[in-house]
């Protein structure tokens, strides 16, 4: 029951680590080309997004917790290490990227005359972890799988 109730932390948290940087994928194409002042409306649906951080330290947690639950499975075990380590990879991205962004525009609130370069590279950082923790998911799920 233990083993099983890791395995299902692990992809539950992981998933829900996904949904934000994936709406953000989602929404790219639609705001990558609006004016300053539309851009900078929009952003402001975001605030208190940061709350959803913590699914990320939940669902790392949960991964090295699978880990060690599956340490007698290398494949398993693996695959656990693996989605932890996309998970670290994804809060380096989003602390060399994407939050020197909000630094500078302090949350989407001030419009500096460097906006449209933060813009991409806001945007764009977010895209790249839509996919690194589409792969800590798929990671996490064969993690469960294989140990089941």
């Amino acid at each position: 029951m233990v083993l099983f109730s890791v395995r299902l932390l692990a992809i539950v948290f992981t998933a829900l680590a996904l949904v934000a940087p994936a709406a953000h994928l989602f929404e790219l194409a639609n705001k990558i080309g609006m004016s300053k002042a539309d851009y900078f409306v929009v952003q402001g649906i975001y605030r208190g997004w940061w709350l959803a951080g913590g699914f990320l330290l939940a669902a790392f947690v949960a991964n090295v917790g699978l880990a060690v639950a599956t340490r007698d499975n290398a494949w398993a075990c693996r695959m656990a290490i693996t989605a932890a380590i996309l998970i670290v990879a994804n809060l380096t991205i989003f602390f060399v990227w994407t939050q020197p962004t909000n630094a500078a525009t302090q949350n989407w609130t001030i419009q500096p005359e460097n906006w449209e370069a933060l813009r991409h590279q806001w945007e764009y950082s977010h895209a790249i972890n839509a996919g690194v923790m589409f792969a800590a998911f798929v990671a996490s799920v064969l993690a469960a799988l294989k140990s089941a």
